[in-house]
């Protein structure tokens, strides 16, 4: 549960609302033992009153049942999807349910929210994984008034810092790919970051301002909405084309934006890597299929999620021990969008270990 949340409405407060004992309000309300009519009518009328609904995964552990979970993400289709239509989600998602059946759990994949829509108001879970919240997160805010646990996978940003979550370096992994570009030969490096406040594009930011700083180049950085995806990505790789015609690589870590990019880069007649390099952070299909291939990281998905679980795991046990769990390192998987010293350009997608 949020720390912030209002205390949520228990047994004991029924039971003293309707002057029975904790053990009566049970039976009222599970139709088990004997219970008059009379009595069971107080007991659901001070429950209504109070607005009491059962800790359902209280229930469940009991009966060894299994819990209802739910992966859910704010990130719109335009980001999220693409080739392999979830992307990032389901290779998460896949590793999750293998994790979560192991602990008798049922994951239940939500598709990204559109028009703000919150799916977990037509679900009946008892927990959740929330991929890379953004601030002031909807799923986040609906999962703290009913008090589910949750845990993020991506540090969560702005109100909900304290929640569960698994840590996946963004700093930095966005620092390694920075640091790869230069050592290929970039002097002049742009990055391009989603418009939301996510806490991956915030550490990213820092990244990319100590970087610049510290190779004495300007800080060119702009910023993209996510439900334009791909084209969103292009039509700000271009402007920053127009102003700055001597960037020579874009370090973007939205795998959209990226591809988007790609194609900027190629309209104005230069090449990739020989005049503009690009990386970006998710290993996936997009960057993998892309054309050229791009440098991106190896995140260790299978190796959050299973953490991620634990994690959640814990919390419906009752364990409150821990409150955040650190992902691996990321690894850089070098090809040919950054191929531009002789370093190998691996089009297998094995990633190799930055050094």
């Amino acid at each position: 549960m949020f720390p912030s949340a209002a205390r949520r409405v228990n047994i004991k407060d029924v039971a003293r609302e309707a002057g029975v004992s904790p053990t009566t309000v049970s039976h009222a309300l599970n139709a088990r033992g004997q219970v008059d009519a009379e009595t069971r009518a107080r007991v659901e009328k001070a429950a209504q009153k109070l607005g009491y609904r059962p800790n359902r995964h209280a229930q469940r552990l009991r009966t060894g049942e299994a819990h209802m979970i739910v992966l859910l993400s704010s990130m719109p289709f335009a980001v999220a999807g693409g080739p392999s239509r979830l992307g990032f989600m389901m290779e998460i998602a896949a590793v999750a349910a293998a994790a979560a059946l192991d602990r008798n759990l049922a994951l239940v994949l939500a598709p990204p929210m559109e028009s703000g829509k919150v799916p977990l108001e037509s679900l009946e879970v008892d927990g959740a994984l929330v991929i890379e919240p953004s601030a002031g997160d909807a799923n986040l805010d609906y999962l703290e008034r009913r008090g589910l646990p949750a845990v993020t996978i991506g540090k969560p940003c702005g109100v909900h810092e304290a929640v569960l979550h698994v840590d996946i370096h963004s700093r930095e992994t966005t620092r390694l790919l920075l640091d790869h570009l230069h050592a290929q030969g970039a002097r002049k490096v742009a990055m391009i970051l989603g418009s939301a406040q996510r806490n991956s594009y915030v550490q990213a930011r820092v990244a990319y301002e100590e970087f610049a700083a510290e190779h004495g180049q300007p800080a060119l950085l702009a910023t993209a909405e996510e439900v334009q995806g791909e084209s969103g990505g292009e039509e700000v790789a271009s402007a920053l084309l127009a102003a700055h015609p001597d960037i020579d690589a874009f370090c973007i870590p939205v795998d959209a934006f990226a591809v988007g990019a790609v194609r900027a880069i190629r309209l104005s007649g230069r090449r990739i890597p020989e005049d503009v390099m690009v990386a970006t952070r998710y290993d996936g299909v997009r960057a993998r299929t892309c054309d050229p291939p791009l440098t991106a990281v190896d995140l260790h998905l299978d190796q959050v999620a299973h953490q991620a679980i634990d994690l959640l795991f814990d919390r419906l046990r009752g364990d409150t021990s821990r409150q955040a769990a650190s992902g691996p390192m990321a690894q850089l998987v070098p090809r040919q969008s950054s191929a531009r010293r002789g370093s190998p350009a691996q089009t297998s997608g094995t990633p190799t270990q930055n050094g």
